[in-house]
């Protein structure tokens, strides 16, 4: 990315040295800052969210469940990629099958999670617009 910025922005450069005009270089560069601007007011945004979903659970989830969300918020907004499945959480927790389902469960009640799809489909996703 930092290779293509560079190239990007020598050729924006040289163009308008050699052409004595810069209006494509100013909006190349207002172009990024605004593109910065986005991405910053989204994780701005997302780590709110993670702050209110945080302080509505405090003192509710036992710690599998604390390790579980800690990991998919350090994902960043979209979580794991293609969701938590239950397997997934019994790898990062070590607990057995059935205590990963009731704190899955558990979690989506609370609204913390999203369920999506059935059995070995079944997927969970953050739930950020419910806080």
């Amino acid at each position: 990315m930092l290779e293509n910025f560079c190239s990007t922005t020598y050729s924006a450069l040289e163009r308008a040295n050699k052409q004595n005009e810069i209006t494509a270089c100013l909006i190349y560069f207002a172009e990024t800052i605004i593109n910065a601007q986005k991405y910053t007011a989204a994780w701005i945004d997302f780590l709110i969210k993670k702050a209110r979903l945080y302080d509505r659970l405090r003192g509710q989830i036992n710690p599998r469940q604390d390790k579980v969300l800690a990991g998919m918020f350090r994902e960043g907004p979209d979580g794991f990629t293609g969701g938590l499945s239950a397997e997934k959480y019994i790898g990062i927790t070590g607990a057995p099958r059935a205590t990963a389902t009731r704190d899955l469960q558990d979690l989506v009640s609370k609204g913390a999670l999203l369920r999506h799809g059935e059995r070995k489909h079944t997927r969970y996703f953050l739930n950020l617009e419910f806080v």
